[in-house]
């Protein structure tokens, strides 16, 4: 009995060296990621993120409209931020269990938000130049896509619970990390089908003016379409999504190798293809914010007429004495 009991007592304390593996006594090659995720890297974009989280704080109250986008780069920016604290974390124990969940659940369903937020522009955009040149009317572009983006984001969130807690259990992540990606696919082609409208939308608003010149637009807006922040504003816009989509797609082909694949164990293609191209999607943002750039688009209009409109976030064109500037109404998204 005495020698089952130190065989036992050998085993646990086998366990214990195992739970408290740190750099002194284990490999780099048997943490979570195989390689030391780099302070400096890191670091650098958890300052990026939280100053792009306090300039949207800032930028969605000076003036108060894009509501509904001020809050969704908001949660996006909060996301990235806890994740790359996991990582700076992960830097001084890579073998952390609780570091590495949490850079891995919110690194991955950060962008869902940052994409609801560029979802909610579209509709804007649309008017502006004529929703006579689009297939579908300017508020279904939100209606359907965000919806879309929440299924995504659950997806993600439930897929990412689960590997957790298997991970927690000793138990195979697999079946969570399968759902995060389905996800991710869900994601991607949700951003695939949002460019693909934006591009023929921009198509057949050329082949209208093609056809019949300036006739093919909105009057109402002539003035603010040809203003310099919407053009900016439209290729930070295109800038944007282009990145949250190659990220997206790089993360898709990451998880699906599973947490041993080689690209998890890559941290360069990490840093260019996750942390670039979100950086780069969010700072864009911040320097040509819609708020900002629509801000000349806007005018301002007495309480019962503002109160008497029916759900589009632009003035109507008036039956007499159109404004020269034709100008879009004050209003929340």
């Amino acid at each position: 009995m005495d020698v089952l009991n130190l065989m036992i007592r050998d085993e646990e304390k086998i366990d214990e060296q195992q739970i408290i593996c740190t750099l002194d006594i284990c490999s780099i090659q048997d943490s979570y990621y195989h390689y030391r995720p780099s302070l400096a890297a890191n670091g650098t974009f958890l300052a990026l993120f939280l100053l792009s989280l306090l300039a949207f704080l800032v930028q969605g109250t000076f003036p108060k409209r894009f509501i509904g986008f001020t809050i969704a780069m908001v949660c996006g920016c909060i996301l990235e931020a806890l994740g790359y604290i996991g990582r700076i974390m992960s830097y001084h124990n890579p073998f952390g269990e609780d570091a590495f969940l949490l850079q891995i659940c919110c690194l991955t369903i950060a962008p869902a938000f940052l994409a609801a937020g560029i979802y909610l522009t579209l509709s804007r955009i649309v008017v502006t130049f004529g929703p006579e040149n689009s297939r579908i009317k300017p508020l279904s572009y939100p209606r359907f896509f965000i919806p879309c983006d929440i299924l995504s984001l659950i997806l993600q969130a439930l897929g990412g619970g689960m590997a957790s807690a298997a991970s927690h259990s000793n138990k195979d992540p697999a079946n969570g990390n399968h759902i995060m990606v389905a996800g991710l696919a869900f994601q991607v082609f949700t951003i695939l089908v949002f460019m693909l409208l934006c591009a023929d939308f921009a198509v057949r608003t050329v082949m209208r003016m093609n056809r019949t010149g300036e006739t093919a637009l909105d009057p109402t807006h002539a003035t603010f379409r040809r203003s310099m922040k919407l053009r900016l504003f439209l290729v930070a816009l295109t800038l944007s999504t282009i990145c949250i989509f190659i990220r997206s797609v790089f993360r898709i082909v990451e998880l699906g190798e599973g947490w041993e694949g080689s690209l998890i164990k890559n941290q360069t293609l990490f840093i260019v293809l996750e942390g670039v191209m979100v950086v780069i999607a969010v700072l864009v943002l911040n320097a040509f914010h819609p708020g900002l750039c629509f801000r000349e688009g806007y005018v301002k209009k007495p309480k019962t007429e503002r109160r008497s409109g029916r759900g589009l976030f632009w003035q109507r064109k008036p039956k007499e004495d159109v404004n020269e500037k034709g100008s879009p109404v004050q209003g929340d998204m």
